[in-house]
C-alpha cells in the first residue's frame, strides 16, 4: 500500500514483484540488480501507465525483464520508489491505539481512503489503487475483519495464488466484489473463484478479458477441501469443466470495457445460475456490426434468467421478442445442421448446438418458426440496416401508397415523427400496424413508441398501415 506518510521507506529484501509507486505513478517491479555501465542497484519496473515507461526491459541490447506493452518499462533508482507501509502500522500510526481492540471507521494511506464500517452488518472496505501485489497481501488484512460483505480492489495487480481454498477463510463472508482495471483475464478470475464461496456481485470492466472460456486445470480434492497443483497420480486427478458454473451465487457481473469477441462468452455465462443482472456495455469487438437493440436481444435470448440488461429491465415482452426474434435469424443454421420440425426427426448436428445451446429449448417452449418466417440475411446485420416498407393510409383512399427505406434500427416513436411530417397530423394521433405478403392479410399491432423496426421482425415488402385516432 502507498505509505501514509513522508518518511522513507526501506528497499525490503525480497523487492521482486512488490509493487512500487514514484512521482505519482504505480507499477511492479520486474527485475532488481545493476544495469551496466553504471553502478550501483536498480529496479527494473513495468508500469501499469505504459505512457510512464521508455522501453520494453531492454537497455542496450540486453534484456533484463519483460513488459505487456513495448514502452511499459524503465529503471529507476530504489530511493525513489516507495514500497509503501502495511495496512496494521498506516492504521495504528494514524489513530494511535491498539489494533486488536477496535477499527476507526475509516483511514487514508497515501490519499487512498481505506473504509471498514458498520461493523455488525454491511461492512466495507475500500483498497483501491493501493501497492498491494499479492492476495496473500490483501488476506493478511481482511482476515482481521470478521463479517466483510464489501472489499473494492480495483487498479490492484495481484499476482495469483496455487492453492486459492487456503486463503478462502478470509473472505468467508465477502459478497461484493470490485476488480475493475486489474488486467485480469477470466481465466485468471476462475482460478481465484474458490477464494469467493458466497459472492454474488462482481464488477471487472476495463479488464483483459477477451472470453469467457472454460479452465481446463487438473487439480487433486483432498479430503479437507483443499485443492493443490500437482502433475502425478492420474487416479487422483479431477478435471474441472465449465468452471465457470462455480460462481453459484453469484447475482450481479460487470463486464463493461472489456475486448469480448465471440459470442460464445455469452453462451458460457449461462452457466451462472443465479445471474440476474449483467452489464455488458463497450465490448465493441463483440457488438461493433450490431445496433444496440440487436446485441441485446441476443444477450437476452441466450441468458433465460437474465432480468436486468445494462441497468434496464428485461421486460416480459422483451424476452418474447428477442427469443422470438432468435428462432427466426437462427432457423435455417438449425435445418442445414439437421434440425427438423418433426421432433422424431430433430438432430441438429453437435457443432449448432454447441454454438446455439439455447435454440432447442426456444423451439420446445415457442415451436420451430414456419419457413416463411425464417429469416435469410445474416444474423449480425450491420448497423441501421434499411428495409423498403409501404407506408399506406387504408382510411384515406386519396392518398398513394409511398415506398420509403427506414433504418430497422428506428423506433416506432420515430416512425410515427416522420409520418407526423408527411401526413401534416400530430404524432400522437397516428396508430400503426404492419402486414406482409407472408401473413395472409393479419396484421400486428407496433404499439410501444420505444421499440425499433426489428423487434416487430418487419422486413422488407412489409406494409405500414398508418390510422388516425
Amino acid at each position: 500500500m502507498s505509505a501514509a506518510d513522508s518518511r522513507e521507506v526501506e528497499m525490503p529484501a525480497e523487492a521482486l514483484g512488490r509493487r512500487v509507486s514514484c512521482e505519482g505513478e504505480r507499477g511492479t517491479v520486474r527485475y532488481v540488480g545493476e544495469v551496466p555501465p553504471t553502478a550501483g542497484p536498480w529496479l527494473g519496473v513495468e508500469w501499469d501507465n505504459s505512457e510512464r515507461g521508455k522501453h520494453d526491459g531492454s537497455h542496450e541490447g540486453i534484456k533484463y525483464f519483460t513488459c505487456r506493452h513495448p514502452t511499459g518499462g524503465s529503471f529507476v533508482r530504489p530511493k525513489k520508489a516507495s514500497f509503501g507501509v502495511d495496512f496494521m502500522s498506516a492504521v495504528r500510526d494514524l489513530y494511535q491505539f491498539n489494533l486488536q481492540e477496535v477499527f476507526g471507521p475509516q483511514t487514508t494511506i497515501a490519499s487512498k481512503t481505506v473504509e471498514v464500517s458498520g461493523f455488525t452488518k454491511n461492512r466495507s472496505l475500500d483498497l483501491c489503487g493501493n501497492l498491494l501485489s499479492s492476495w496473500e497481501n490483501v488476506a493478511e488484512i481482511t482476515e482481521n475483519i470478521e463479517h466483510l460483505r464489501e472489499l473494492l480492489l480495483s487498479h490492484n495487480r495481484l499476482s495469483l495464488i496455487s492453492d486459492p481454498v487456503s486463503l478462502s477463510h478470509a473472505f468467508s463472508s465477502l459478497n461484493v466484489l470490485s476488480l475493475a482495471g486489474c488486467q485480469l483475464t477470466w481465466t485468471q478470475v476462475l482460478q481465484c473463484a474458490p477464494m469467493w464461496p458466497r459472492l454474488e456481485e462482481l464488477y471487472l470492466a476495463e479488464n483483459d478479458i477477451t472470453e469467457l472460456s472454460r479452465l481446463a486445470v487438473w487439480w487433486i480434492l483432498y479430503p479437507n477441501s483443499i485443492w493443490q497443483h500437482k502433475t502425478y497420480d492420474p487416479l487422483l486427478l479431477f478435471f474441472i469443466g465449465g468452471k465457470t458454473g462455480m460462481f453459484t451465487t453469484l447475482k450481479v457481473l460487470i463486464l463493461n470495457h472489456n475486448n469480448i469477441a465471440q459470442w460464445s462468452a455469452v453462451n458460457e455465462l449461462a452457466k451462472l445460475q443465479s445471474l440476474v443482472e449483467l452489464s455488458f456495455r463497450h465490448n465493441k469487438q463483440l457488438t461493433n456490426d450490431l445496433t444496440p437493440q440487436t446485441a441485446n436481444q441476443l444477450i437476452i435470448a441466450k441468458l433465460p434468467q437474465l432480468a436486468v440488461l445494462n441497468k434496464s429491465r428485461v421486460l416480459p415482452d422483451d424476452r418474447r421478442g428477442a427469443e422470438l426474434d432468435y428462432i427466426k435469424t437462427f432457423g435455417l443454421e438449425w435445418l442445414a445442421s439437421g434440425g427438423n420440425r418433426d421432433p422424431a426427426e430433430n438432430r441438429p448436428s453437435a457443432t449448432f448446438t454447441c454454438t446455439h445451446p439455447r435454440y432447442l429449448p426456444l423451439i420446445q417452449k415457442y415451436g420451430a418458426a414456419e419457413e416463411g418466417e425464417l429469416k435469410k440475411q445474416t444474423p449480425f446485420a450491420l448497423k441501421n440496416q434499411l428495409i423498403s416498407v409501404t407506408i399506406v393510409c387504408p382510411e384515406e383512399a386519396e392518398r398513394l401508397p409511398v415506398v420509403k427505406k427506414l433504418p430497422d434500427s428506428m423506433t416506432v416513436q420515430k416512425v410515427k415523427g416522420l409520418l407526423s411530417r408527411m401526413l401534416k397530423v400530430p404524432g400522437a394521433a397516428i396508430t400503426l400496424t404492419y402486414t406482409g405478403p407472408k401473413m395472409n392479410g393479419s396484421e400486428v399491432d407496433l404499439d410501444n413508441d420505444l421499440k425499433p423496426l426489428q423487434f416487430y421482425s418487419i422486413e422488407n415488402g412489409d406494409s405500414l398501415l398508418v390510422r388516425r385516432t
